[in-house]
């Protein structure tokens, strides 16, 4: 093999292993969005780990973060609470960046 080979292969196991850990801190995000949710809410602990799981399927259906905001948000409103756009988003963000941290941290 060539130094260029050996290069062009590190940068794709670089990238497959960047891909996996955002898919696994975008998972543990919705995690954290759904148990957030599930307090907002007032759902019991057991009530709490099933809707969590749900909003971590959510994010199944389609590409980006949208559906997992679509499913959160139309859960609040079917609930009677308001939860704004913004603050909604906000905890996204919030959720995403300490999951981040955390699978980086190796946790």
């Amino acid at each position: 093999m060539t130094t260029f080979d050996d290069r062009e292969q590190a940068f794709e196991a670089k990238f497959a292993l960047d891909q996996e850990q955002e898919f696994r801190a975008t998972a543990r995000r919705n995690k954290m969005l759904g148990l957030w949710a599930a307090e907002k809410m007032g759902l019991s602990t057991d009530s709490a780990d099933q809707y969590a799981a749900a909003v971590v399927r959510a994010d199944m259906e389609q590409p980006g973060d949208e559906d997992v905001f679509r499913k959160v948000a139309g859960d609040f409103k079917a609930s009677g609470l308001t939860v704004s756009e913004g603050e909604l988003r906000s905890k996204m963000d919030e959720f995403a960046s300490i999951a981040r941290e955390q699978i980086r941290a190796g946790e």
